[in-house]
This record gives C-alpha cells, structure tokens and sequence, in this order.
C-alpha cells in the first residue's frame, strides 16, 4: 500500500499566518476608546482591509455606513457582528444629532463609506467639524482610496495633484468648471459616472487641449483596466464603447508651451479684424495658453505700428 501524497504548507507561509493572526489578535485585545473612528474599506478587492480597520469594526458599539446592504456584505465576510446603521447624504441631517448623542455617551463609533476612504466624495465633513468642536476624539483609521489608486498607476505626475471630485452633468456648467481648473499646477483627478465619462472627456479636451489623460476602471477589482492616452483619443474610445463600473479620470498638468512672439502676432492679427482688442487678447491668451498680460502688450504694439502704417 503506498502512502497518499499529502499537501503540506511551506513553514514560511505557515509562520506568516501565525504573526498576521497573532498581530490581529494584539489588536482586538488593545481598548478601543471613545471616539469617532473613520475607517477606510475596500475599493473592490475585499482583501484591500487593514488589520486594525477589521478590529476597529468588531470593536465599534456602532457603524454608521452609507448603505446597510453594501456594507454588511463586508462585515459578513470577515464574522463581525456591527451595529449597522445608515448616514448618507440624504439622511445626514438626521442622523448627525444621533450620531453626536452616541460619542456624548461615551461610545465607540465608526463611520464607513461604500468604498474608500470616507469623507472623500462622501459625505461627513459635517460630522467630523462637529465632533471635533463638541470635544469628541477623531481618529482616522487609513486604508484604501481611488484617488490614490489611479493616481500611482496613471503614469501622470504624483508630486502635486487637485483631487476635484465630480464634474457637473450639464455640459455647460462642466466647461465652466474645468476652465477654472485649467491653471491648476499638478494633475487633475475626477471621479465620473460611465455614462458621461465620453462626453466629459471631450469637453476636457476642448478646454485644456490634448493633453495626457488617463482612465482608470474598477480599480483592484476582477476587470480592472487602465487607458492612457491623449484626451481626444481617449474621448473616441469611450463614445465608441462606453465603459461601465467606477470610473477615475486623470488629466497632465499644464506644460510649458514655448510659444514665440511671432505665432501670437499673426494669431492676434487674425483676431483683430474680426474682434474688439480685448476680446481678441483673450482668446488668442486661452488659445495659446500664453498671460494675458502678455498678449496685451503685444496688441498694442500691433495696433500702433497698423496706425503708423496707415499715417
């Protein structure tokens, strides 16, 4: 009779476990005190937790979550028995006195989001303003965030960046909006619904020019899928073959146009015999991404050598 092969686990794997399962132990064994506790959940991969966010979870008297059903998918996971309670935008004003009733008794409270890091994109701010001015201890307790996610994989620069949430629906306003950022010194970072992710996508472009752009879906989830490209190509994609899941947008900053005298001068040129001066400045400025200040002086000039000429 020979013996059966039987699967071991390799000692490294097997000591691993021990010192995760004897760090999540020390965990649950220190006090949680009294406080609000914000805490981080996963983006998509329910792995993407940490160990002191799971044991501040089991050792909340409550957990206030966006939505009950989505959040008690996750507790249900790792066995913890929370409190669910739901705060969300709607509710907000509501529940924040309740909220705020429960840290004045002295409990242990915890906030999540539906994914994420709560506050970014959703709501408590609020919150957070008035228990830290009633006196109550705000704790963070960090982990996962989109932001952060598509942010390190985008290949855009990381040193500076304007995390801008949601752009408006309406194409109009959303131009408006992007125009005000246009300046901004770092990289862009939007969260969009797949639904208008196309159309804003166009109307970044029409409005910063081509540069890089990145899309980043369903992060660390099954179908993740990251697209770089320039804006206009990406836009193109995307009317073709709308995506869906959660969608992070992420623009290039501003580059530095080397733009010589001459190009604004036969643009300005142009521009002048249809429009007033000002407004000819202004959108051979926008045009070029050149000051305004700038373009002025050159306009100037332009129009006393054309009073010279005519003389």
């Amino acid at each position: 009779m020979t013996d059966e092969p039987t699967e071991t686990v390799p000692a490294s794997a097997s000591t691993m476990a021990s010192r995760i399962a004897f760090a999540f132990e020390r965990q649950l064994d220190m006090p949680l005190a009294p406080g609000l506790y914000l805490v981080a959940t996963p983006i998509g991969h329910l792995s993407d937790i940490s160990l002191r966010a799971l044991a501040t979870l089991a050792q909340a008297d409550v957990v206030y979550c966006e939505d009950t059903r989505h959040s008690r998918t996750l507790v249900a996971h790792y066995a913890i028995r929370a409190t669910l309670r739901p705060y969300h935008e709607h509710n907000a004003e509501e529940q924040r006195p309740r909220v705020l009733h429960d840290l004045s008794q002295g409990r242990k409270v915890a906030l999540i989001s539906d994914a994420g890091t709560p506050l970014v994109s959703d709501p408590g701010f609020k919150l957070v303003r008035e228990a830290a001015a009633a006196g109550h201890s705000v704790v963070a307790v960090p982990g996962a965030s989109a932001t952060l996610a598509a942010l390190t994989v985008s290949g855009l620069p990381t040193d500076a960046f304007f995390f801008a949430g949601f752009l408006p629906s309406k194409e109009g306003a959303r131009k408006s909006r992007i125009k005000e950022l246009s300046a901004v010194p770092g990289t862009l970072v939007f969260f969009e619904a797949p639904t208008r992710t196309a159309a804003t996508l166009a109307d970044l472009a029409a409005v910063l020019g081509d540069r890089d752009g990145v899309v980043a879906r369903e992060l660390t989830k099954l179908h993740e899928d990251v697209r770089r490209a320039p804006l206009t190509q990406l836009a193109r994609v995307f009317e073709e073959a709308p995506p869906k899941g959660e969608i992070v947008i992420l623009v290039a900053p501003p580059g530095e146009t080397d733009v010589s005298d001459a190009t604004i001068e036969s643009q300005l040129a142009a521009a002048m015999e249809t429009l007033s001066m000002r407004d000819a400045v202004r959108v051979v400025s926008d045009n070029l991404k050149v000051p305004k200040a700038h373009v002025y002086d050159l306009a100037l000039a332009l129009k006393k050598a054309q009073r010279s000429a005519d003389e």
